[in-house]
């Protein structure tokens, strides 16, 4: 077993590191670019940003690397669904209340820039394209080959592996229950949650079922997260929330310092901030929609309700009523330091672990 696998070769990339696309601002420019320079594949985020603010981050991500890095799409539905959006909407004022919001009854539109997103990706040559939520449309695999680009997709199910391979994926992401942020379930079965399967469960199983590369994804933290993927056969790590807490993050600082503060315990799958199940720190928000007994509405629309919220939140520094996803093995996280010493420690302790005798 040696840390130069597949992965990196099909990556062009020094180690199988992988630094997950978190949508919605921790990926900034700097955070991609370091990864990457420290021999990782940086992502950008890049689902909830309109199609000209990723075309200057890509830029300006080519002006700070050399090196390849992603960009992550969301591929899924955008169509706003209006069913529960009454109910949800009570609570929502409650909370818009106590923070001092003013109430809407504006119907809410969520904006779907997914085909200039894409045409975006395509103009500027990205080198990876990562999806979460579903498998690139076959138009666009198409399109995404010929430019000779490399697609990744987040699975959370062997089923939803076999599929991706099928339709010409090029690296699965395995995503374990552990993982922090929204589930990348794509294939939607009884439970409402997403599929409950830990990381470790999940791996081997995929593994099996698929000839792709598989990387392994949730609750990787460290060197020992990484030595233990590759021992049941992942070629790589995907993470995320280990990044959350460095320098480079784009993320609030008094979420930093709930992850800091936060513990194995301290995450909850939730709908309530999005309408898709996600996994981050209990709070006043989820309480507050467990307490009322009210079920959100359905993704994108929930997301587009809670944005003046989750906005407002942050402007008041406010941990109580923002979203804080996490995995769950935050007691290893790192706090501010940089993200190239989380690669450079991550490949130094497995060097040493494999080199074990």
């Amino acid at each position: 077993m040696h840390l130069n696998t597949k992965l990196c070769d099909l990556l062009d990339i020094a180690y199988p590191i992988i630094q997950a696309g978190m949508a919605g601002g921790p990926t900034t420019v700097d955070l991609v670019a370091s990864v990457s320079n420290a021999g990782g594949l940086g992502t950008l985020g890049a689902a909830y940003m309109k199609p000209e603010e990723i075309r200057k981050a890509i830029r300006e991500i080519k002006d700070r690397t050399t090196k390849p890095f992603a960009v992550n799409l969301f591929c899924t539905n955008l169509k706003d669904h209006y069913e529960g959006v009454e109910e949800s909407q009570k609570v929502l004022n409650d909370i818009r209340g106590k923070l001092g919001i003013e109430f809407t009854e504006q119907q809410v539109v969520t904006n779907n820039f997914f085909e200039e997103q894409f045409e975006v990706l395509i103009d500027e040559n990205v080198p990876v394209i990562s999806t979460a939520f579903g498998i690139l449309p076959k138009d666009k695999m198409i399109v995404a080959k010929q430019h000779n680009i490399i697609i990744t997709t987040m699975v959370t199910t062997v089923q939803e592996a076999l599929i991706a391979e099928e339709n010409g994926v090029d690296i699965i992401i395995a995503q374990g229950s552990d993982a922090g942020g929204h589930r990348g379930t794509f294939v939607i079965g009884k439970n409402t949650h997403g599929v409950a399967i830990g990381t470790f469960s999940l791996v081997p199983q995929i593994v099996d079922a698929v000839t792709v590369p598989v990387v392994a994804a949730g609750g990787i933290m460290d060197s020992r997260g990484l030595v233990a993927s590759l021992a049941l056969g992942a070629q790589g790590v995907q993470m995320g929330t280990a990044f959350l807490t460095t320098l480079e993050s784009g993320a609030h600082p008094v979420y930093k310092q709930s992850l800091i503060n936060s513990t194995e315990e301290s995450t909850v799958m939730t709908k309530v901030f999005s309408g898709r199940p996600a996994r981050g720190i209990n709070n006043a928000f989820i309480q507050t929609y467990h307490d009322a007994n009210v079920s959100p509405a359905d993704f994108p629309t929930q997301n587009t309700l809670t944005n003046d919220i989750r906005r407002e939140a942050a402007l008041q520094n406010n941990p109580e009523y923002m979203s804080l996803w996490a995995g769950q093995a935050t007691r290893l996280l790192q706090n501010e330091v940089s993200a190239s010493k989380i690669i450079h420690d991550i490949v130094t302790g497995a060097t040493r672990l494999l080199s074990f005798k």
